[in-house]
């Protein structure tokens, strides 16, 4: 008896030292994987100094697809895992290590002490996405046929259980659902539904926020040198560092901007992302095309009838007071109209104002 818990014992220490140095072996990939790519980003203002700021943006960001590509390739051909999160969590690093060795100096303390605090609330705030429950949903407590008949049927109650089913999705990732469900977020190493997506919000600004407030730093620093052909070579590549960093952080703001627009697009309109994709999935997204009559100025198709912009927009705002999860049904369809009509009342009008001037 005691051999065999001496054995379960020695099985589960296995176990454990095998998954540590999975994690650490992904963890280095990782790690590594930030190095070449900050040094692919070094070669673009050593090269092409002279060139203007938006020239080397561009560039940045081709080396960066192609470094990505080359390295997820190798990684396939050699069977080795890098680990997103520790990506994200690299770069922090990268950058901040940059920001401290370089930057700061040319720095005011009440900016540094706003950055630096910027830096442990972004690291803060990662750490609780990546444990914190999404809202995780247990198997035994929503059946799959049950979810998949309210997804596939459309059927709608105004009981509070059936509406909670209907907002219910599987997550292929993790393999499990999650209500509220918006998209699985490999940064982050977890999904983002219902209980996390404020803190997913909130981390986003605060990304966006912190890489301008390092645009801004680096900046200030370059500003302070002179042409980097005009100084010596310890200086040159100490502002080469910088300017790098700058364009990395430059494209994050970028992409993430968009990103933040995006979902607050979603929110507006109380949809998901994963909704969106997937809208052929769910029928309440759907426009029924069979007869499409001819609308007039400042209406939209909703489920076959004509509906009026600001009566549209009124019964949207209504329903997200009352709490109705699935009041903007057919939003995919709905919102090009809806910004189609927009346009033409604004055209219509600007031609009448030119006829009443002539």
């Amino acid at each position: 008896m005691k051999k065999m818990v001496l054995l379960q014992l020695h099985d589960q220490d296995q176990r454990k030292m095998l998954a540590w140095s999975k994690l650490i072996g992904r963890g280095t990939i990782s790690c590594i994987s930030v190095l070449l790519t900050q040094f692919a980003l070094f070669l673009v203002p050593l090269f092409f100094s002279a060139s203007p700021i938006l020239i080397q943006l561009i560039l940045s960001a081709l080396v960066l697809l192609v470094v990505m590509g080359f390295g997820g390739w190798c990684r396939r051909l050699l069977g080795f895992h890098a680990s997103a999160p520790a990506f994200v969590f690299c770069c922090i690093f990268f950058v901040w290590g940059v920001y401290i060795a370089i930057v700061r100096q040319a720095i005011s303390c009440i900016m540094d002490i706003m950055f630096n605090g910027e830096m442990i609330m972004l690291i803060i705030g990662l750490c609780r996405i990546m444990l914190k429950d999404p809202g995780y949903v247990a198997h035994e407590s929503f059946s799959s046929d049950e979810l998949d008949e309210s997804s596939v049927l459309g059927v709608q109650t105004h009981n509070e259980s059936s509406l909670l089913q209907m907002r219910v999705r599987y997550c292929k990732s993790c393999k499990t659902h999650v209500q509220g469900f918006d998209h699985h977020c490999p940064a982050f190493g977890n999904c983002i539904g219902q209980k996390n997506y404020v803190l997913f919000m909130v981390l986003l600004v605060g990304f966006i926020t912190t890489e301008t407030f390092y645009v801004v730093c680096s900046s200030q620093f370059a500003s302070k040198f002179p042409a980097l052909e005009e100084i010596r070579l310890e200086t040159n590549f100490i502002s080469i560092m910088a300017r790098s960093t700058l364009l990395f952080s430059l494209l994050q703001v970028l992409w993430q901007g968009l990103f933040f627009i995006w979902h607050v697009y979603c929110i507006c309109f109380n949809i998901r992302t994963e909704e969106w994709v997937n809208w052929k999935k769910y029928p309440e997204f759907q426009l029924n095309a069979s007869s499409l009559p001819v609308l007039s100025l400042g209406t939209v198709l909703v489920c076959g009838c004509k509906v009026s912009i600001f009566s549209l927009a009124a019964h949207t705002f209504r329903d997200q007071l009352e709490g109705d999860d699935y009041s903007v049904r057919n939003i995919r369809c709905v919102t090009p109209i809806l910004l189609l009509d927009i346009v033409t009342l604004i055209l219509v009008i600007d031609r009448k104002k030119l006829k009443r001037q002539w």
